[in-house]
């Protein structure tokens, strides 16, 4: 299977009142198609500005960035987003509160021929299973199903890469699991190339094919989930790792408790 996404060597700076800092360093990952890759990491690690950096709001320091063999970024050059063909799903999935389901998810879709813009939308309802929920409101639907609205908004237009900034941090405890297994589901089902963010052990585990983990702006090791546990790079990944599952046994352990009061 051939690579769709590669980033090579890219690094990255934000500005501050005492010039740039550095906030992504030389970090390389290679992405086949059809796979859904994580960026799994704390706060402040680099893994969102990497998610900008591929959809072209952030341009390089160095490196450079490619999607299916076409040059995205480099120091010399950046494809606007609105000509990358990466879609993205934010996250407070910024739905249109004023649109209906059908509405929110076709809002990409305004120049299309209406006949196939109807079809694209109809083919997605039935993907989330929400096709008697087309004309309700954003407010009169669940987090989870809004969720699925914004993802079938953001897969509407046919983009090659999915970006996912996120998708379940507004989301309970006792769901965030449960619908990142339901979105991995409908992107292999569909085929997409996905990449999130999260610094959620737990999400990145249920629907990754790959994750990696970050560190100071810097990617520690990029591998599967079983290599991660079975075979991790360093003592960082293994203690992050270990730290991560504990934090979300204990979780778990809590949930249960309130739950039998």
């Amino acid at each position: 299977m051939s690579d769709l996404l590669r980033l090579e060597g890219i690094s990255l700076s934000y500005k501050t009142d005492h010039g740039l800092v550095p906030a992504v360093q030389g970090l390389n990952l290679h992405l086949e198609k059809g796979c859904i890759g994580c960026l799994l990491g704390a706060s402040g690690c680099g893994k969102t500005t990497v998610l900008r950096a591929i959809a072209g709001f952030e341009p390089l320091r160095q490196g450079s960035i490619w999607l299916d063999d076409v040059s995205l970024s480099s120091q010399q050059h950046l494809v606007p987003p609105e000509q990358r063909k990466v879609g993205m799903m934010f996250q407070d999935y910024a739905l249109f509160p004023h649109l209906t389901v059908e509405k929110n998810i076709g809002f990409g879709l305004r120049r299309w021929p209406s006949e196939r813009r109807r079809a694209r939308v109809a083919e997605l309802l039935t993907l989330i299973g929400l096709e008697g929920s087309r004309h309700r409101y954003p407010h009169e639907l669940s987090g989870g199903q809004q969720q699925r609205i914004a993802l079938a908004r953001a897969l509407a237009p046919e983009p090659e890469l999915l970006l996912l900034d996120e998708p379940f941090s507004n989301l309970d405890i006792d769901t965030r699991e449960h619908l990142a297994f339901e979105v991995r589901d409908i992107l292999k089902r569909t085929g997409h190339t996905a990449l999130l963010v999260t610094h959620n052990q737990a999400e990145a585990f249920a629907i990754a094919d790959r994750i990696g983990v970050m560190k100071n702006g810097t990617l520690v090791q990029w591998d599967t989930p079983y290599a991660l546990h079975h075979a991790p790079a360093d003592t960082f990944v293994e203690n992050f790792i270990r730290r991560e599952a504990l934090m979300a046994q204990r979780a778990q352990a809590y949930l249960r408790g309130e739950a039998s009061r």
